[in-house]
């Protein structure tokens, strides 16, 4: 439990911030660059539920629900992960659970619309807030591979987190669809001229 006192602990004003194993690193640190776009991720996807109204919610969208917040403690794994001073496997990154990413992404692609053309980001509140979680878990995926050139960390995690950046894109056209939200199509300046 978490004692009541000062948020703020002054350790990182001169630009360091502590790990795992209370080692203390730059804020530019790799590690915690990595970190802040899962951060990010996070929030994003917290935002997506927050949409998600309860009320007279269908079992569809019961289960997405707690698909999303599974994510957001996986992203919480990760993190742990990547804080520890030494090589971890998260549980997130196993076979079986890729397996599981993989099998959703195709349920949400077969039940979104064909795509013809470039998707804008966008929609309802939920699916743009999904796709702007695709985004950032993007950004993450290249500050991982970055990381991976200087620290050490388990290739699966770089499967995982690419899985879910397709996930997030699949769940955001499906739920655009199940929500009777149209998709904006990009279209070239000379598809636009008149």
């Amino acid at each position: 439990m978490y004692k009541m006192g000062h948020l703020y602990t002054k350790t990182g004003d001169t630009g360091t911030t502590g790990i795992l194993g209370g080692e203390r690193v730059s804020k530019a640190d790799y590690r915690i660059d990595a970190l802040g776009a899962l951060d990010e991720a996070n929030a994003a996807l917290g935002w997506a539920i927050s949409t998600l109204n309860d009320q007279n919610a269908s079992s569809l969208i019961i289960n997405f629900k707690e698909e999303l917040i599974r994510i957001q403690h996986e992203l919480f794994e990760l993190g742990a992960a990547l804080a520890s001073p030494f090589p971890i496997k998260p549980l997130c990154t196993r076979a079986e659970r890729i397996n599981e990413l993989e099998t959703l992404i195709d349920q949400y692609h077969g039940n979104a619309p064909s795509i013809q053309a470039f998707i804008l980001p966008g929609g309802g509140a939920t699916g743009a807030a999904l796709h702007l979680a695709r985004t950032i878990i993007r950004r993450a995926e290249r500050r991982l591979v970055i990381l991976q050139s200087v620290f050490s960390i388990e290739t699966s995690i770089l499967t995982f987190v690419n899985r879910l950046s397709d996930l997030l894109f699949a769940s955001a056209r499906w739920i655009n669809a199940y929500q009777d939200v149209p998709e904006h199509v990009w279209q070239t300046k000379s598809s636009t001229d008149v």
